[in-house]
């Protein structure tokens, strides 16, 4: 068959329902395939082509549908800018781990290196950006090529592939093997070492002697945990040991926000109760984190008085921000089974420990500012939650709103909160959410967006309605970047500058009219909040309703740039302890962000 019919098959052979992606020039010929494909499948189920408004739209919607799912998302685009409009999404997959393919058209063989039309060094614009980077010289490779990026691309730490390939590549016809992997030899031998990798008894007595001994223990856990398939494993531990838990942004959903033993979110913009118990610990188990900088912070005042346990997939990570006292390099699932196990006999009794962090969770509770006739951002959010009850899948932007909704949403299970963590790209909440619907149709998904977040990717509010796809945004309309204007407000003197946005003429209402939404409202008074939530939530297809916040509400808690828990600042709603805040002015403008 043909290079690109071949291409086809392999999606189709590794599971791919639906594939997003633009067409062009150099990927004509896969893109005929498809529809080939798909006019003689016969009984066979369809290949789903989702055509976005721009390529970085496809990109976070592949993202979305991996995320929801955690199947290897795919999409498919054309040489040039085509390519290079997915730089971005393929560093967002690669800074949070996220398993997608990209197959990229390319200029004939023969042209490259010429700048011909719509030529780019992809293999090299990529390298810097993604888990491994393929260019197709040898057409007789294509078959194992495409089968090694699924396979590279969703084992160990997941991550973003990119397959470079000719257009004359995928004109020429080559036989079909219907299997075959690449011969990678060093990446092979790895996989090997990390699939057999265990805690062995040693390790576990260690571990144990470790935890047995503390007093204040505490779980932290990251996204490798949902990555890993390990949260019912966690859950578990959990439970058995009674050890409070801690996530990070994107561990959010590993354990149910509602438990008991669950503190939410630490970090920058964590939960206060969370923060003072990572500063109140003697025992810190981080399992599948990575101690960033939204987390860590001034990172030797972080967990101060803690001896540290880490469990990371990746030998990279251990060690390279906080020093630990315990370690293994393992799959999140494959150590906390194999600890479970080790520990059957383990008791531990943390009950005036478990007293304190309850008596931390109602003391240091979120609040905002009720007094006021100004719609307050994280009111709407206590609102939706107790009508979604933790059932739905949100997706979101990047800025206030996503920190808001990973504040006061809850989350009862695993890839139901899809966000842009360590990248923190703007514009990615309404193409993943589009991308999770594909690949969760029976649940409710729901983008919640900023007004320029949303901006910088609106265009793909017409491919929700292109396609039927009933999913709602709900946008939160301050009329500027509100984090910026935060970060302006605290460490910049009110000098705002790039950021207020009450200026533009957009009309979000008639924009998302205009592109054939029926559901499309916006409120800008506090009594109407509940009926419009309501009907949004209860429209029939897709769905879009703007809400006019407050500008001057911020984010808190807040732990400024290169400080500590202690000096973390709660804001006027919340309760603190005591502790010193900082003086803002005395930050210099190097450390904001």
């Amino acid at each position: 068959m043909t290079g690109a019919d071949l291409i086809i098959q392999v999606f189709l052979d590794e599971g791919v329902d639906t594939v997003f992606g633009y067409n062009g020039g150099a990927i004509l010929p896969t893109y005929d395939a498809v529809f080939r494909y798909n006019d003689t499948r016969g009984d066979r189920p369809p290949l789903n082509l989702i055509v976005p408004a721009n390529e970085q739209g496809a990109g976070f919607m592949a993202a979305g549908y991996a995320r929801a799912t955690g199947k290897v998302g795919a999409f498919l685009v054309t040489s040039g800018p085509g390519a290079t409009n997915c730089v971005t999404p393929i560093r967002d997959c690669m800074a949070d781990s996220v398993p997608v393919v990209l197959i990229t058209g390319q200029v004939a063989r023969p042209s490259i290196g010429t700048d011909a039309f719509q030529e780019a060094p992809v293999y090299n614009i990529m390298s810097a950006c993604a888990k491994h980077v393929f260019l197709v010289s040898d057409e007789s490779q294509l078959e194992a090529t495409i089968r090694s990026a699924f396979e590279i691309a969703r084992s160990g730490r997941p991550g973003p592939v990119v397959v470079d390939v000719p257009k004359d590549v995928q004109n020429h016809v080559v036989p079909f093997q219907g299997k075959g992997l690449l011969d990678l030899k060093g990446y092979n031998r790895h996989l090997g070492e990390m699939n057999k990798a265990r805690v062995t008894p040693q390790d576990a007595r260690e571990f144990f002697k470790m935890l047995t001994r503390a007093r204040r223990p505490l779980i932290y856990a990251g996204g490798g945990v949902i990555n890993g398939n390990a949260c019912e494993e966690l859950r578990a531990f959990s439970k058995r040991y009674q050890l409070p838990v801690v996530t990070t942004l994107m561990g959010i959903g590993s354990v149910d926000t509602t438990d008991d033993l669950a503190l939410h979110m630490l970090g920058m913009h964590g939960t206060a109760y969370a923060n003072y118990a990572v500063d109140d610990c003697d025992f810190l188990m981080a399992i599948g984190a990575r101690f960033d900088d939204r987390v860590a912070g001034k990172v030797e005042e972080f967990a101060p008085n803690a001896t540290i346990a880490h469990i990371d997939i990746d030998a990279a990570e251990i060690g390279k921000v906080k020093a630990v006292d315990w370690s293994c390099v393992c799959n999140a699932k494959t150590a906390l089974r194999d600890l479970l196990e080790a520990g059957k006999k383990v008791k531990l009794d943390c009950a005036p420990w478990l007293d304190h962090v309850a008596t931390l969770k109602v003391a240091h509770r979120f609040d905002w500012e009720r007094d006021t006739d100004k719609i307050q951002p994280q009111e709407v959010l206590a609102i939706l939650n107790a009508m979604t009850r933790g059932k739905a899948i949100i997706c979101t932007g990047v800025g206030q709103h996503q920190m808001w909704t990973a504040q006061y949403l809850d989350f009862h299970k695993p890839r139901t909160f899809i966000t842009s963590g360590s990248m923190g790209t703007m514009g990615f909440g309404l193409p993943a959410a589009i991308g999770a619907k594909f690949g969760c149709p029976d649940k409710v998904v729901i983008d919640i967006d900023g007004d320029g977040s949303l901006r910088m990717n609106i265009g793909e509010l017409e491919t929700a309605t292109n396609y039927g796809v009933p999913v709602k945004v709900l946008l939160l309309n301050n009329h500027g970047d509100g984090m910026v204007l935060q970060w302006q407000r605290l460490y910049f003197g009110h000098r705002f500058m790039g950021t207020d946005k009450t200026m533009t003429k957009r009309n979000f209402v008639k924009t998302a009219e205009a592109v054939g939404y029926r559901f499309a409202r916006r409120v800008s008074d506090r009594a109407e909040l509940k009926k419009a939530l309501k009907a949004f939530i209860n429209a029939k297809g897709p769905a879009f309703l703007e809400i006019v916040t407050d500008q001057d509400a911020d984010v808190f808690p807040m732990v400024g740039p290169g400080l500590g828990y202690k000096n973390m600042i709660t804001g006027p709603h919340i309760q603190d302890r005591g502790d010193p805040e900082p003086d803002t002015e005395e930050l210099g403008h190097s450390d904001a962000f």
